[in-house]
């Protein structure tokens, strides 16, 4: 794969990456909002406003969870254990990076499939949820964790195919 092909995927993933993280920042901003709307209910009226913890917990949190996965791992910021890593040489340091972005994308792609899967099992079956009597939908969330997986694949695939390379597009870009 050539280095503008390779920027080219980098831009594209980069790009999907900042609407997913707008999207979870405007979902904490609404959540709050509505949580504070719920307590402010609850002082005034005495009552909860409706469905406040189906959304929270099958909306809001959901998309505050998932959507930023791609960008953690842009980013290096999911947990590592760097024990060993002051010991290696930078070419061992290398290949454990190699394996570790390909076991990182064979997981997401395993997690992106089976939450795919669900996905359209609760759409097709028009999963909700009952609050004060009244069904709420939430087949939606569930198609929110198939696409932070999916490109967190995407992002640990290209990362893979840049230590192989040698490219440092990524490297450098994440530093910067």
């Amino acid at each position: 794969m050539s280095g503008v092909e390779m920027k080219s995927l980098t831009r594209i993933a980069d790009g999907l990456i900042q609407v997913l993280v707008l999207i979870a920042s405007i979902g904490v901003v609404v959540m709050m909002l509505h949580v504070c709307a719920d307590i402010f209910a609850r002082a005034v009226m005495g009552r909860s406003l409706p469905a406040t913890i189906e959304l929270v917990s099958r909306y809001y949190m959901v998309i505050v969870t998932f959507l930023p996965l791609a960008w953690v791992e842009k980013n290096k910021g999911m947990v590592s254990v760097e024990v060993f890593g002051d010991f290696m040489s930078e070419p061992v340091k290398r290949i454990s990076d190699m394996f570790i972005a390909l076991f990182a994308a064979v997981i997401y792609a395993v997690l992106t499939y089976t939450a795919w899967k669900t996905a359209l099992n609760n759409f097709s079956t028009g999963t909700f949820v009952v609050a004060l009597s009244i069904p709420v939908p939430v087949w939606q969330g569930y198609f929110l964790p198939p696409l932070g997986f999916g490109l967190a694949c995407f992002v640990t695939i290209i990362r893979f195919v840049e230590l192989i390379t040698g490219s440092k597009h990524t490297a450098q870009e994440a530093d910067a």
